[in-house]
Parts: C-alpha cells; structure tokens; sequence
C-alpha cells in the first residue's frame, strides 16, 4: 500500500525568494542584523495595520448597532407612553387621577432604575474596546522570536 497523503511546506512567509535560507550562511553579522530590523520592521507595520483595522471594524459595527438601538428606543418610547396615558386612565377609574398617575409614576422609575443598573453594568463589561485578534498576534509572535533566539 503506498502513502496517499501529501505534505506541503509552509510557505516562506520572510519576502526572500526560495533559497534565501542556503544563502544566510554566507552574509555578515551586520547584513544579518539589518535583515532581522527589517523584518522586525515589517512585521511591527503589519501588526499596526491588522490592529487598526480591527479597531475601525468593532467601532463602525458599534456605531450602526447604536444607531439602530436608538431608532428602535425612540419608537419604543412612545409605546410606552401610550401604555402609561392607558395606565393612569384606567387606575383613574379606581382612584383620583392625580393618585393614579402618582402610582404609575412610582413604578416606572423603579423599573427604568433596575434596567439602567443592569445595562451600566453590561456597559462596563464591554470595555475597553481591545483589538483581541491583534493582540494575540502579537504575543505569538514575541514568543516565537524569543524561542528562536534561545
């Protein structure tokens, strides 16, 4: 039975043209030293590129989910002062109008209350808006230039 399965070599992700590797041996230590600032270089700039782009990407999708939040609060809100008017109108049957809205009123601030803590608190939660994916590259990679340099 012979062996179907193929493995590739990774790609060499370094910018050098196949056989640069053969071709170290013969460089100086200075040569050497400015290929790794390059390198460095280079991948510091990219990492700032990907942050950045993952920074930009969570604000706008917060921005369009605020905006839309927003929308829907507003519409939401005159739903609910219908509900109150409905609510005041027919407590005012029981009591006097000005002890049902009092009631009502009553209520609704400590239910808005409890919502508000709760969404602070989620708020918090959220923060700070961190480029994660970025961030776990680069660690990867200071780890991997530290274990080569061992």
């Amino acid at each position: 039975m012979t062996d179907t399965h193929h493995i590739e070599p990774l790609p060499d992700r370094s910018g050098e043209p196949p056989g640069a590797a053969r071709q170290v041996d013969d460089l100086s230590t200075v040569q050497l030293v400015e290929r790794l600032t390059d390198q460095v270089k280079a991948l510091v700039q990219a990492e700032v590129r990907h942050g950045i782009v993952e920074v930009k990407d969570k604000g706008t999708r917060f921005g369009v989910g605020l905006g839309v939040s927003g929308a829907g609060l507003l519409i939401l809100l005159y739903g609910l002062g219908a509900l109150v008017a409905a609510a005041v109108l027919a407590l005012g049957t029981v009591l006097d109008p000005w002890l049902a809205a009092l009631v009502v009123a009553v209520v609704l601030i400590v239910v808005g209350g409890v919502v508000a803590a709760v969404g602070g608190r989620r708020a918090r939660d959220a923060l700070p808006p961190t480029p994660d994916d970025t961030t776990r590259s680069v660690r990867r990679d200071v780890d991997t230039v530290k274990a080569g340099l061992r």
